[in-house]
């Protein structure tokens, strides 16, 4: 019976996500084109920020319970699942464009987080991350959604300058009326979000109930259904041909889950690190690294790299897996 529930919970989670994906990607879409923001800025702060709320949630309810491994195995986790299985599967369905911007400013910006959290977490204090080294993500933080802020506010000139061009050249559309493209982007919100939780609470209890251990559900199924709302939503926004949303909600997602979740948690509580954690963050550096040399030429992920990201996203799964049990362990 209790299996029976927890399908069910799953499906309408499932359901949740994908209608709350599409109106979030709806609303923010209207919104920043009424404010002459770019639709890449959106995706960077609001929808990034927006659909990060499950880690968020996860993350720093860890860290008030004192649990380490979940809160930093959930970023880590997420951002692995995020650049590997989200962009691949993107480019597999629909080949995924990388803006220059994104190659110029946020992958960068993504490099130098990860750099830090590595310094942090094994060469300063090796396999702690202390309050004070969260406390500079969190500053980080701040600084980046400043310089995001300060990239949209140049953006937008140019932006009106186009708008005004198109006005005087082309038919325009129907717009949504402001209160209305809000609405939808807080009932999507809300959709995702509550979807996420929904997923992965009756999707963590289901795989117990199948007698799957406690560690190994939430080394997959945590991080993995808490990046659900960035999966759904990316996939929603490049159907929609939103590619920089689609794009940029990834990259933004996983900057923000390292310099806020990890910022936030650590301060709550010094963050202990696992043994084997070092290789996670290495696959997870790796990832990033991958998506870079595929998009730095031509600014576009096709289907063979879509698929290769995904073969190593399920070869990374299959070691946790074994290294779950004892099978098999990388260590110095």
């Amino acid at each position: 019976m209790n299996i029976f529930i927890n399908i069910l919970l799953l499906i309408v989670g499932m359901i949740l996500l994908v209608k709350g994906a599409d109106f979030f990607v709806d609303g923010a879409s209207s919104i920043a084109k009424k404010l002459g923001i770019p639709s890449l800025i959106i995706g960077l702060t609001l929808v990034s920020i927006g659909t990060s709320l499950p880690e968020a949630s996860v993350s720093i309810n860890a860290a008030f319970s004192q649990s380490s491994d979940l809160s930093f195995g959930n970023v880590v986790g997420s951002n692995i699942f995020n650049s590997l299985f989200i962009i691949g599967i993107c480019s597999i369905i629909l080949p995924t464009i990388v803006s220059k911007d994104i190659i110029k400013f946020d992958i960068p910006i993504l490099f130098i987080v990860m750099a830090v959290l590595a310094l942090f977490s094994y060469l300063i204090t090796p396999y702690i991350l202390d309050r004070w080294e969260a406390a500079i993500l969190f500053v980080m933080f701040i600084a980046y959604i400043a310089f995001v802020v300060i990239r949209a506010l140049k953006e937008r000139k140019k932006d009106l300058n186009l708008e005004t061009e198109d006005k005087e050249t082309t038919e325009t559309k129907p717009e949504k009326k402001t209160w209305i493209s809000i609405l939808f982007t807080v009932i999507g919100l809300a959709g995702v979000v509550g979807g996420g939780v929904l997923t992965v609470n009756s999707a963590k209890q289901l795989a117990l109930d199948l007698g799957m251990s406690e560690l190994l559900v939430g080394l997959t199924i945590v991080a993995v259904g808490t990046s659900l709302p960035e999966l759904v939503t990316s996939l929603v926004a490049s159907r929609k041909g939103e590619n920089d949303i689609a794009v940029g909600n990834v990259i933004g997602s996983n900057i923000f889950n390292i310099i806020f979740i990890l910022g936030f948690s650590g301060m709550i509580n010094p963050l202990t690190l696992t043994d084997n954690s070092w290789f996670d963050v290495i696959v997870m550096v790796v990832a990033i690294i991958l998506i870079f040399l595929f998009a730095f030429r031509k600014g576009t992920i096709k289907r063979l790299p879509g698929i290769l990201l995904v073969i190593i996203y399920v070869a990374y799964l299959t070691y946790i897996a074994l290294r779950d049990t004892g099978v098999i362990n990388i260590s110095f």
